[in-house]
């Protein structure tokens, strides 16, 4: 960020720099643009610059996150933020089929929240599915969310769609929290009815708030019963998990199997570990692409040996 940039007025009276923080968060950009070729997976977290168009069957945008009625100093304005993201996902040359939102609409789980939410993506000219985070459920049990979302779902929202020779399952692990996530005899049973029937060659593509893999069950960042959920899938070649609930970027690849965690478009959190516990980490407007740059993290099985890479925004910018 320049110097100018930094001077930029419309400083709220709790220090942030509203102008500063968004022209940050379009750099670093909250979205993550997913492109399949011959059922190969292949994911771009939104940049600087709009991802180039490539070969592909068909691409869709996961975003996640959005809290819209949050309003505390990590973020002073998350409908901007959110409006951000769609203006992005507008910005590429080859549209994407659809959205996919992993959970956290609202902040409150109130009428206007997700008006506001409907009212913004509407922008995208994109079908968007939906899946609930625990903001969304826990005031009514999700009953608000249902109406809205839920149409056509079976148990507390869970669904299957598919589309272009992939099939696609919306889970719900944030109804029945023990700490962390957790999906449930009854949803489990429903998914392992709604696999059968599929060749073992089709790609799958999981989608729930809270990650299916243990990314740090301390702070409840993973699925108490995710195991028997991928065991359930084990016989196909091609799955890929996606999900949100961390506010940052993480990949681990285990054999056939790829997890994903998205970005906020609301506000960072810190990195697994790193502070007394999870929450919205406000930090100066500067320093977001430094923050949300805890950014890739991938995982990957060599050897019996997990080989780490991890790298941020800012060395993205500084190797530019």
């Amino acid at each position: 960020m320049s110097e100018t940039d930094s001077k930029i007025h419309n400083v709220s009276p709790d220090g942030i720099d509203r102008r500063g923080f968004l022209h940050c968060m379009a750099w670093a950009g909250t979205g993550v643009l997913w492109s399949f070729a011959g059922g190969i997976p292949v994911s771009s977290v939104f940049g600087s610059t709009t991802p180039r168009p490539h070969a592909a069957d068909f691409s869709f945008v996961q975003i996640s996150d959005s809290h819209i009625g949050f309003a505390k100093p990590a973020n002073p304005d998350v409908t901007a933020t959110l409006q951000k993201a769609v203006d992005r996902i507008s910005a590429i040359s080859a549209a994407p089929d659809f959205l996919i939102h992993t959970g956290d609409l609202s902040h409150g789980s109130k009428p206007a929240e997700f008006d506001t939410m409907d009212q913004v993506l509407t922008a995208a000219r994109r079908q968007v599915h939906f899946v609930p985070g625990e903001h969304d459920t826990s005031v009514d049990d999700g009953k608000l969310y249902l109406e809205r979302y839920g149409k056509g779902t079976a148990g507390n929202g869970w669904y299957s769609f598919d589309h272009k020779g992939v099939h696609f399952a919306g889970l719900v692990n944030v109804v029945q929290q023990e700490g962390m996530g957790h999906l449930g005899s009854e949803q489990l049973a429903w998914l392992k009815q709604d696999v059968s029937g599929l060749g073992s060659s089709t790609p799958i593509v999981l989608f729930a708030h809270i990650p299916l893999w243990a990314v740090y069950p301390e702070w409840g960042w993973s699925t108490s019963d995710s195991e028997q959920a991928l065991s359930l899938l084990k016989r196909f070649g091609s799955l890929t998990v996606l999900n949100g609930h961390i506010h940052q970027v993480m990949q681990k690849v285990e054999g056939n199997v790829t997890f994903h965690t998205a970005m906020s478009t609301a506000f960072p959190q810190p990195a697994p570990g790193t502070a007394p516990q999870p929450g919205p980490m406000k930090v100066p407007a500067e320093q977001l692409q430094r923050v949300l740059g805890i950014t890739d993290v991938r995982f990957v099985a060599q050897k019996n040996q997990l080989a780490v890479v991890d790298s941020t925004l800012a060395d993205a910018a500084k190797a530019a």
